[in-house]
């Protein structure tokens, strides 16, 4: 036989395995009180995990910002330190170019002693024939020049680190100043939202002050006119019964009767009648007390019979009251019953509970036999 080296089938491992797998989740799935029971809100919580993210993402974007935004200014600030570098640089070379070119020690007045007499004119004609107006040099003129010429380059050397001093310290103070500007522009921009957020509230205020002003406006004109209409009703009331009680309406009312004749009543004349006669004020004021007694007697009879309407609702509250109070006492017999009733199904209950604990079920079951029990999800 020959010895082969077949692989091995792994297909009924990983089935046995997989299955294995399914069985243990469901049965974590199953057995698990919360899931089973309470549940769980799928939907709110990818909606918590959405907002996260999105929380997340928002605090990255924004740092991203943050970042660029201070890399921005750093190289800004780099920026403008080269320049100021360079402005620096040029502004020494051109210096330097105006010394070398305008500013030569050839050039001077007196070159002739600095450089060794490089730079002096010659003179063709012999010494001996030359007079004292002449001379160049005199005696004693050059004593000390080597210490003069160092105490001047020293002051040169002074000067230029005074310069050079000055130049620090003016360029320190200069960005000392824009940092200065830098910050008055921020706390302008704080309070210039600032400002704005107090013109806001002004307005706010100035609109609720407004609306405020306009109902009581409102409210004053609405008095006003009620009051108006009040005393104009005030004065023509007045008016009237001053009209109605002036002796132009109180005089005799004669003058406004006109005998006819011929058996006819006396015809009254309009543009004379002063009011009725007395004998007609007296006709209307008996029509008037007459009608007063009738009112009255109805009044009376109105009153009787409300009086016997509410004895008679007196009568039906008083029955209903006592059929009230008569019920109220067959519920409570009947309650009082119904807890005799339930006392003494209690009491058998309870007898017969005992008879099963201590005389039908005396074998209490062990844990093992609880264990049998929820062991697979089948």
């Amino acid at each position: 036989m020959y010895k082969l080296d077949l692989p091995v089938d792994q297909t009924e491992m990983k089935a046995a395995e997989r299955r294995r797998s399914a069985e243990t989740t469901r049965k974590a799935r199953i057995f698990n009180t919360r899931h089973r029971v309470m549940g769980i809100d799928v939907d709110a919580l990818n909606q918590q995990v959405q907002e996260k993210k999105h929380q997340q993402n928002m605090e990255m974007q924004r740092d991203k910002a943050f970042d660029k935004l201070r890399k921005y200014h750093n190289d800004a600030l780099l920026q403008q330190d080269i320049y100021e570098e360079e402005k620096r640089a040029a502004l020494h070379t051109d210096l330097t170019q105006y010394w070398a070119t305008h500013q030569r020690v050839e050039d001077s007045r007196d070159a002739d002693l600095k450089c060794g007499l490089k730079g002096a004119f010659s003179i063709t004609i012999p010494e001996g024939e030359l007079g004292p107006a002449s001379m160049q040099i005199f005696q004693g003129e050059g004593i000390g020049e080597e210490q003069k010429r160092r105490e001047q380059m020293n002051m040169t050397e002074r000067d230029l680190r005074a310069q050079q001093e000055l130049n620090e310290r003016k360029h320190m103070g200069d960005k000392h100043r824009e940092m200065l500007v830098s910050k008055e522009l921020v706390l302008q921009d704080l309070r210039g939202v600032q400002l704005q957020a107090l013109e806001e509230d002004c307005k706010k205020a100035a609109r609720i002050s407004l609306d405020n002003y306009n109902r009581a406006l409102a409210t004053e004109q609405a008095e006003t006119l009620k009051e108006q209409r009040r005393r104009e009703e005030r004065e023509n009331l007045a008016e009237l019964l001053h009209t109605l009680t002036s002796d132009m309406m109180t005089e005799c009312a004669e003058a406004a009767r006109r005998e006819v004749g011929g058996g006819r009543p006396p015809r009254v004349l309009i543009d004379r009648w002063k009011g009725m006669s007395p004998e007609q004020l007296s006709a209307i004021h008996r029509e008037r007390e007459e009608q007063c007694l009738q009112r009255q007697r109805q009044c009376e009879a109105e009153k009787a019979q409300d009086a016997a309407r509410e004895l008679q609702l007196l009568r039906l509250t008083r029955e209903a009251e006592e059929e009230e109070r008569r019920a109220a006492e067959l519920r409570r017999e009947r309650n009082i019953q119904t807890d005799r009733y339930n006392v003494q199904l209690a009491r058998e209950q309870q007898a017969y509970q005992e008879y099963l604990n201590k005389k039908l079920y005396t074998n209490k079951p062990t844990k093992s036999y609880f264990n049998q029990f929820n062991t697979s999800s089948r």
